[in-house]
């Protein structure tokens, strides 16, 4: 037995050997800084954020887009395009504005501490003018941007499937026509 075990070592040894340069070429990829990945993620990712501010400013406005953003703030625990003091350019929740919106967030921004509770509507009232640690267990700081990308991330698998099945009908039906 522990001859084999010998032997096992060995190998795992050798194979971890042969991986550690492919694994590092890897690993510092990864480590890129964001201007190194390309113009076209940059381009996405600018157009997005514009997109969630222009959202967020009309939040009251849009209705679809405001049932759709209350969606993944709930969904993905969010607040916001890149963080939750984005809500500063809608002019409800602006500190220069007055009323019971001035300077908060909505509640879909609010951490909830039981499944099920009562919603308090008003627990983001006067947070944008806070710093984000004093907010963490009041609200999510985390931007909606950075949570949806990691989930596309952490499933890409399911993420390419659905991609491929919205594009492959496209691609077939202009080759028809």
């Amino acid at each position: 037995m522990a001859v084999l075990s010998l032997v096992a070592a060995a190998k795992v040894k050798a194979v971890a050997s042969q991986m550690t340069p492919i694994l590092g070429d890897l690993f510092r990829g990864l480590r890129k800084p964001l201007s190194s990945v390309g113009p076209f993620f940059l381009q996405m990712n600018a157009v997005f954020h514009s997109s969630i501010q222009d959202g967020i400013r009309h939040y009251y406005d849009d209705l679809d887009f405001k049932n759709i953003l209350d969606y993944v703030q709930q969904k993905f625990s969010c607040c916001g395009g890149d963080e939750f003091s984005d809500w500063h350019v809608n002019p409800y929740h602006s500190c220069n504005g007055s009323g019971p919106l001035a300077c908060g967030v909505p509640y879909t921004c609010c951490v909830r501490k039981a499944p099920g509770e009562v919603i308090n509507t008003l627990c983001g009232y006067r947070t944008l003018n806070q710093e984000r640690l004093e907010l963490v267990n009041t609200i999510h700081v985390r931007g909606c941007l950075h949570a949806v990308s990691f989930w596309f991330k952490d499933n890409f698998e399911s993420t390419l499937a659905i991609v491929c099945s919205l594009l492959l009908p496209q691609v077939k039906i202009h080759f028809v026509i």
